[in-house]
Protein backbone atom coordinates (compact mmCIF):
# COMPACT_ATOMS: atom_id res chain seq x y z
CA UNK A 1 0.00 0.00 0.00
CA UNK A 2 1.31 3.45 -0.91
CA UNK A 3 0.16 6.78 0.52
CA UNK A 4 0.96 10.28 -0.70
CA UNK A 5 2.59 12.05 2.25
CA UNK A 6 4.71 15.10 2.85
CA UNK A 7 8.18 14.34 4.19
CA UNK A 8 7.30 15.58 7.68
CA UNK A 9 4.14 13.44 7.66
CA UNK A 10 6.24 10.41 6.73
CA UNK A 11 8.46 11.06 9.74
CA UNK A 12 5.38 11.26 11.94
CA UNK A 13 4.07 8.01 10.45
CA UNK A 14 7.36 6.23 11.15
CA UNK A 15 7.37 7.45 14.76
CA UNK A 16 3.77 6.32 15.15
CA UNK A 17 4.76 2.89 13.83
CA UNK A 18 7.70 2.68 16.26
CA UNK A 19 5.70 3.66 19.33
CA UNK A 20 2.72 1.50 18.34
CA UNK A 21 4.61 -1.66 17.39
CA UNK A 22 7.42 -1.61 19.95
CA UNK A 23 6.61 -1.27 23.63
CA UNK A 24 10.31 -0.66 24.36
CA UNK A 25 10.41 2.57 22.33
CA UNK A 26 10.27 5.97 24.02
CA UNK A 27 10.66 9.41 22.47
CA UNK A 28 11.97 12.58 24.09
CA UNK A 29 13.55 15.94 23.37
CA UNK A 30 12.79 19.63 23.54
CA UNK A 31 9.17 20.61 22.75
CA UNK A 32 8.31 17.20 21.30
CA UNK A 33 5.37 16.20 23.52
CA UNK A 34 2.64 18.78 24.12
CA UNK A 35 3.85 21.21 21.41
CA UNK A 36 4.07 18.39 18.83
CA UNK A 37 7.63 19.18 17.83
CA UNK A 38 9.14 22.40 16.46
CA UNK A 39 8.24 21.32 12.89
CA UNK A 40 5.26 19.08 13.63
CA UNK A 41 7.03 15.72 13.41
CA UNK A 42 5.49 14.50 16.69
CA UNK A 43 2.06 16.07 16.28
CA UNK A 44 -0.59 13.97 17.99
CA UNK A 45 1.81 11.42 19.45
CA UNK A 46 1.59 12.62 23.05
CA UNK A 47 -2.19 12.45 22.99
CA UNK A 48 -2.09 8.92 21.58
CA UNK A 49 0.76 7.38 23.59
CA UNK A 50 0.90 9.42 26.79
CA UNK A 51 3.61 11.00 28.91
CA UNK A 52 5.44 7.77 29.71
CA UNK A 53 6.21 7.14 26.04
CA UNK A 54 6.82 10.67 24.75
CA UNK A 55 7.92 13.55 26.92
CA UNK A 56 9.71 16.88 26.91
CA UNK A 57 13.18 17.40 28.35
CA UNK A 58 15.06 20.37 29.74
CA UNK A 59 17.25 22.29 27.31
CA UNK A 60 20.22 20.01 27.91
CA UNK A 61 21.34 17.92 24.95
CA UNK A 62 24.17 16.45 27.01
CA UNK A 63 21.72 15.43 29.73
CA UNK A 64 19.06 13.79 27.61
CA UNK A 65 21.53 12.02 25.31
CA UNK A 66 23.22 10.57 28.37
CA UNK A 67 19.77 9.50 29.51
CA UNK A 68 19.18 7.91 26.09
CA UNK A 69 22.35 5.86 26.42
CA UNK A 70 21.40 4.67 29.90
CA UNK A 71 17.92 3.75 28.71
CA UNK A 72 19.33 1.84 25.74
CA UNK A 73 21.78 -0.06 27.95
CA UNK A 74 18.95 -1.18 30.22
CA UNK A 75 16.47 -2.52 27.68
CA UNK A 76 14.71 0.38 25.97
CA UNK A 77 15.02 1.68 22.43
CA UNK A 78 14.94 5.44 22.89
CA UNK A 79 14.61 8.02 20.16
CA UNK A 80 16.11 11.35 21.19
CA UNK A 81 15.40 14.44 19.12
CA UNK A 82 17.91 17.27 18.80
CA UNK A 83 15.91 20.30 17.72
CA UNK A 84 18.61 21.65 15.39
CA UNK A 85 21.64 19.65 14.30
CA UNK A 86 23.82 22.59 15.30
CA UNK A 87 22.99 21.85 18.95
CA UNK A 88 24.62 18.43 18.59
CA UNK A 89 28.00 19.93 19.37
CA UNK A 90 26.88 20.61 22.94
CA UNK A 91 26.60 16.83 23.41
CA UNK A 92 29.52 15.51 21.35
CA UNK A 93 31.11 13.88 24.40
CA UNK A 94 28.01 11.74 24.92
CA UNK A 95 27.75 10.88 21.22
CA UNK A 96 31.39 10.33 20.27
CA UNK A 97 32.97 9.10 23.52
CA UNK A 98 30.07 7.24 25.11
CA UNK A 99 27.27 6.22 22.72
CA UNK A 100 29.50 5.26 19.79
CA UNK A 101 31.96 3.34 21.99
CA UNK A 102 29.79 1.49 24.49
CA UNK A 103 29.67 -1.83 22.61
CA UNK A 104 33.46 -1.82 22.14
CA UNK A 105 34.40 -0.51 25.57
CA UNK A 106 32.17 -3.08 27.30
CA UNK A 107 33.55 -5.95 25.18
CA UNK A 108 30.08 -6.50 23.77
CA UNK A 109 28.29 -6.78 27.11
CA UNK A 110 26.26 -3.63 26.40
CA UNK A 111 24.90 -2.08 23.27
CA UNK A 112 23.22 1.19 22.39
CA UNK A 113 20.11 0.56 20.28
CA UNK A 114 19.09 4.21 20.14
CA UNK A 115 18.22 6.80 17.52
CA UNK A 116 19.30 10.42 17.48
CA UNK A 117 16.93 12.28 15.19
CA UNK A 118 17.71 15.80 13.99
CA UNK A 119 17.11 18.21 11.15
CA UNK A 120 19.80 20.30 9.50
CA UNK A 121 20.70 22.61 6.65
CA UNK A 122 19.69 26.06 5.62
CA UNK A 123 16.26 27.63 5.43
CA UNK A 124 15.38 31.25 4.63
CA UNK A 125 16.14 33.51 7.59
CA UNK A 126 17.86 30.85 9.72
CA UNK A 127 21.12 32.05 11.23
CA UNK A 128 24.55 30.42 11.16
CA UNK A 129 23.92 28.49 14.40
CA UNK A 130 20.76 26.93 12.94
CA UNK A 131 21.86 26.12 9.38
CA UNK A 132 24.86 23.82 9.42
CA UNK A 133 25.06 20.43 7.73
CA UNK A 134 27.09 18.29 10.11
CA UNK A 135 26.99 14.80 8.60
CA UNK A 136 30.75 14.61 8.02
CA UNK A 137 31.46 15.09 11.73
CA UNK A 138 29.17 12.18 12.54
CA UNK A 139 30.33 9.87 9.75
CA UNK A 140 33.90 10.29 11.02
CA UNK A 141 32.95 8.54 14.26
CA UNK A 142 33.35 4.74 14.31
CA UNK A 143 30.32 3.07 15.87
CA UNK A 144 27.68 5.48 14.59
CA UNK A 145 25.32 4.73 11.72
CA UNK A 146 24.46 7.88 9.75
CA UNK A 147 21.31 8.17 7.61
CA UNK A 148 20.19 11.08 5.41
CA UNK A 149 16.81 10.47 3.75
CA UNK A 150 16.01 12.51 0.64
CA UNK A 151 12.40 11.47 -0.04
CA UNK A 152 9.26 10.97 2.03
CA UNK A 153 9.48 7.23 1.45
CA UNK A 154 13.06 7.07 2.68
CA UNK A 155 12.18 9.30 5.63
CA UNK A 156 9.68 6.59 6.63
CA UNK A 157 11.71 3.50 5.76
CA UNK A 158 15.10 4.64 7.09
CA UNK A 159 13.71 5.89 10.39
CA UNK A 160 12.04 2.52 10.97
CA UNK A 161 15.34 0.80 10.11
CA UNK A 162 17.10 3.01 12.65
CA UNK A 163 14.62 2.10 15.38
CA UNK A 164 15.16 -1.65 15.05
CA UNK A 165 18.97 -1.42 14.68
CA UNK A 166 21.11 -2.62 17.57
CA UNK A 167 23.64 0.11 16.79
CA UNK A 168 23.19 3.83 17.49
CA UNK A 169 21.84 5.59 14.41
CA UNK A 170 21.81 9.31 13.64
CA UNK A 171 19.01 10.26 11.25
CA UNK A 172 19.67 13.72 9.84
CA UNK A 173 16.77 15.22 7.88
CA UNK A 174 16.88 18.36 5.71
CA UNK A 175 14.13 20.65 6.90
CA UNK A 176 13.88 22.23 3.43
CA UNK A 177 12.54 18.84 2.33
CA UNK A 178 9.76 18.77 4.93
CA UNK A 179 7.07 20.24 2.60
CA UNK A 180 7.93 17.89 -0.29
CA UNK A 181 5.38 15.22 -1.10
CA UNK A 182 5.72 11.72 -2.51
CA UNK A 183 4.48 8.12 -2.33
CA UNK A 184 5.28 6.27 0.90
CA UNK A 185 5.11 2.48 1.12
CA UNK A 186 3.59 2.22 4.58
CA UNK A 187 3.19 -1.56 4.36
CA UNK A 188 6.76 -2.31 3.24
CA UNK A 189 8.93 -4.62 5.36
CA UNK A 190 11.63 -2.97 7.46
CA UNK A 191 14.79 -2.54 5.41
CA UNK A 192 18.31 -3.48 6.53
CA UNK A 193 20.78 -0.75 7.38
CA UNK A 194 22.72 0.69 4.46
CA UNK A 195 22.50 0.80 0.69
CA UNK A 196 22.85 3.54 -1.90
CA UNK A 197 20.32 3.76 -4.72
CA UNK A 198 20.63 4.67 -8.40
CA UNK A 199 17.69 7.04 -8.88
CA UNK A 200 18.43 7.94 -12.51
CA UNK A 201 20.38 6.01 -15.12
CA UNK A 202 22.93 7.69 -17.35
CA UNK A 203 26.02 7.04 -19.43
CA UNK A 204 28.05 10.29 -19.46
CA UNK A 205 28.65 11.19 -15.80
CA UNK A 206 27.78 10.04 -12.28
CA UNK A 207 26.46 12.47 -9.67
CA UNK A 208 26.55 11.24 -6.07
CA UNK A 209 24.38 13.22 -3.67
CA UNK A 210 22.39 12.85 -0.49
CA UNK A 211 19.64 14.63 1.40
CA UNK A 212 18.52 17.95 -0.15
CA UNK A 213 21.01 17.71 -3.00
CA UNK A 214 19.35 14.60 -4.47
CA UNK A 215 16.35 16.49 -5.90
CA UNK A 216 18.79 19.19 -7.00
CA UNK A 217 20.88 16.57 -8.81
CA UNK A 218 17.77 15.12 -10.48
CA UNK A 219 16.71 18.58 -11.64
CA UNK A 220 20.22 19.12 -13.00
CA UNK A 221 20.05 15.80 -14.84
CA UNK A 222 16.81 16.86 -16.52
CA UNK A 223 18.43 20.08 -17.73
CA UNK A 224 21.55 18.27 -18.94
CA UNK A 225 19.49 15.69 -20.81
CA UNK A 226 18.13 18.49 -23.00
CA UNK A 227 21.75 19.10 -24.04
CA UNK A 228 22.37 15.43 -24.79
CA UNK A 229 24.26 14.71 -21.56
CA UNK A 230 22.85 11.67 -19.78
CA UNK A 231 23.66 11.84 -16.06
CA UNK A 232 23.42 8.94 -13.62
CA UNK A 233 22.29 10.07 -10.16
CA UNK A 234 23.02 8.09 -7.01
CA UNK A 235 21.30 8.82 -3.72
CA UNK A 236 23.92 7.73 -1.19
CA UNK A 237 21.29 7.55 1.62
CA UNK A 238 23.64 6.14 4.27
CA UNK A 239 27.11 7.57 4.95
CA UNK A 240 27.82 4.80 7.44
CA UNK A 241 27.71 2.07 6.34
CA UNK A 242 28.95 3.46 3.04
CA UNK A 243 27.86 1.60 -0.08
CA UNK A 244 30.79 2.48 -2.32
CA UNK A 245 30.21 -0.58 -4.48
CA UNK A 246 27.21 1.13 -6.07
CA UNK A 247 29.27 4.27 -6.66
CA UNK A 248 32.20 2.35 -8.12
CA UNK A 249 29.97 0.36 -10.45
CA UNK A 250 28.47 3.59 -11.76
CA UNK A 251 31.90 5.17 -12.31
CA UNK A 252 32.92 2.11 -14.33
CA UNK A 253 29.97 2.85 -16.66
CA UNK A 254 30.29 6.63 -16.94
CA UNK A 255 33.97 7.41 -16.30
CA UNK A 256 33.18 10.70 -14.58
CA UNK A 257 32.14 11.66 -11.04
CA UNK A 258 30.58 14.72 -9.45
CA UNK A 259 29.82 14.71 -5.71
CA UNK A 260 27.25 17.20 -4.41
CA UNK A 261 26.36 18.13 -0.82
CA UNK A 262 25.04 21.18 1.00
CA UNK A 263 27.75 21.18 3.68
CA UNK A 264 30.76 23.40 3.10
CA UNK A 265 33.52 22.06 0.88
CA UNK A 266 36.55 21.55 3.10
CA UNK A 267 36.31 18.31 5.06
CA UNK A 268 32.87 17.54 3.66
CA UNK A 269 31.94 13.90 3.14
CA UNK A 270 32.31 14.47 -0.58
CA UNK A 271 36.06 14.46 -0.02
CA UNK A 272 35.80 10.87 1.24
CA UNK A 273 33.89 9.82 -1.88
CA UNK A 274 36.42 11.60 -4.09
CA UNK A 275 39.35 9.95 -2.32
CA UNK A 276 37.78 6.49 -2.58
CA UNK A 277 37.10 7.07 -6.27
CA UNK A 278 40.70 8.15 -6.89
CA UNK A 279 42.12 5.11 -5.09
CA UNK A 280 39.64 2.42 -6.18
CA UNK A 281 38.39 3.64 -9.57
CA UNK A 282 41.45 5.45 -10.95
CA UNK A 283 41.63 3.50 -14.20
CA UNK A 284 37.92 4.06 -14.87
CA UNK A 285 38.03 7.84 -14.42
CA UNK A 286 38.34 9.89 -17.60
CA UNK A 287 38.32 13.24 -15.79
CA UNK A 288 39.14 14.56 -12.32
CA UNK A 289 36.44 14.19 -9.69
CA UNK A 290 34.41 17.39 -9.24
CA UNK A 291 32.79 18.53 -6.01
CA UNK A 292 29.76 20.77 -5.50
CA UNK A 293 29.37 22.24 -2.02
CA UNK A 294 28.89 25.44 -0.09
CA UNK A 295 31.95 27.69 0.26
CA UNK A 296 33.79 27.70 3.58
CA UNK A 297 31.80 30.52 5.16
CA UNK A 298 29.19 30.68 7.94
CA UNK A 299 25.67 30.38 6.59
CA UNK A 300 24.11 33.85 6.39
CA UNK A 301 20.54 34.49 7.50
CA UNK A 302 19.53 36.90 4.75
CA UNK A 303 17.90 34.98 1.87
CA UNK A 304 19.77 37.09 -0.71
CA UNK A 305 23.09 36.15 0.85
CA UNK A 306 22.05 32.52 1.26
CA UNK A 307 21.39 32.41 -2.47
CA UNK A 308 25.02 33.31 -3.04
CA UNK A 309 26.40 30.38 -1.04
CA UNK A 310 23.86 27.51 -1.04
CA UNK A 311 24.56 24.90 -3.75
CA UNK A 312 21.65 24.25 -6.09
CA UNK A 313 20.88 22.40 -9.32
CA UNK A 314 22.63 25.04 -11.44
CA UNK A 315 25.93 24.33 -9.67
CA UNK A 316 25.56 20.62 -10.40
CA UNK A 317 24.83 21.38 -14.06
CA UNK A 318 27.97 23.51 -14.31
CA UNK A 319 30.13 20.85 -12.65
CA UNK A 320 28.87 18.06 -14.92
CA UNK A 321 29.41 20.19 -18.02
CA UNK A 322 33.01 20.90 -17.00
CA UNK A 323 33.64 17.25 -16.29
CA UNK A 324 32.14 15.98 -19.54
CA UNK A 325 33.86 18.61 -21.68
CA UNK A 326 37.39 18.11 -20.32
Amino acid sequence: MSESLRYIQAVNAALTWALDSRSDTVYFGEDVALPGGPFGATKGLHKRFGSERIFDTPISETGFLGMALGAAMTGLRPIAEIMYADFTFVAMDQIVNQIANIRYSSAGRWKAPLVIRMQQGYSPGACAQHSQSIEAYLAHTPGLRVALPSTPDDAYQMLRTAVVSDDPVVVAEARMLYPTRGPVRTDAPVEPVGGARVVRDGRDATVVAWSRMVPAALAAADELAAEGIETEVIDLRWLNPLDFETVGASISRTGRLVVAHEANLTGGFGAEIAARAASECFTDLRAPVARVAAPDVPMPAAPALQKAVVPEAAHVVEAVRRTVNR
